[in-house]
């Protein structure tokens, strides 16, 4: 019988997780790995560092699914990698626990349904492109007037910052940052 390791994330500094680590502590814990960091990222010390010192037989507990993965397909792709080496997953939130029969299914369960929504979107894209040609609209992003990037790479020269100057000239502020990239990256 394994160790019972908790993970515990936060995703930014002033959160604190110390309220995760007690419920993992509570649930067994022998060793909890923390990260601070969003969701958005798989890019999680803790994370990797509480996978390289797991070993067969050993469970990754957590006190809630959303804190390992944002999105159901991540969670599969987790929980397939923990299963091809003999880790079990445990969720004391969603009572889920891969360790058990009952457990497995009900991640099978969720990775058919992920299958199926993923399936589901692509129709609809694929029919609202479609539908949008029949009426003559050109689906995908509009193209960016060049007038506004101008306007908007002026005001930044005369030293307002470039979310104020996407604001003043109604661009959208990421947008403004992907061109200033482009330009700062492309070949002069």
């Amino acid at each position: 019988m394994g160790e019972i390791l908790g993970y515990a994330r936060v995703s930014t500094g002033d959160q604190d997780v110390s309220g995760q680590e007690l419920r993992l502590q509570q649930a067994g814990a022998a060793k909890i790995f923390t990260d601070v960091r969003s969701g958005r990222t798989m890019d999680r010390p803790g994370l990797i560092e509480l996978l390289a010192y797991a070993r067969t037989g050993d469970t990754l507990a957590v006190v809630r699914l959303d804190r390992l993965g944002r999105s159901l397909g991540e969670l599969l792709a987790v929980v397939t990698s923990l299963k091809d080496r003999g880790i079990a997953l445990l969720s004391l939130e969603e009572r889920i626990d891969t360790g058990s029969a009952a457990g497995e299914l009900v991640f099978h369960v969720f990775g058919a349904i992920a299958h199926f929504e993923r399936r589901l979107i692509a129709e609809r894209t694929r029919d609202g492109i479609a539908a949008a040609r029949a009426e003559g609209r050109k689906p995908g992003r509009r193209p960016l007037d060049p007038e506004k990037l101008q306007a908007a790479k002026t005001l930044i020269r005369g030293g307002l910052s470039p979310s104020k100057a996407a604001r003043q000239v109604g661009l959208g502020r990421s947008t403004l940052y992907r061109e200033l990239s482009l330009t700062a990256n492309s070949p002069r």
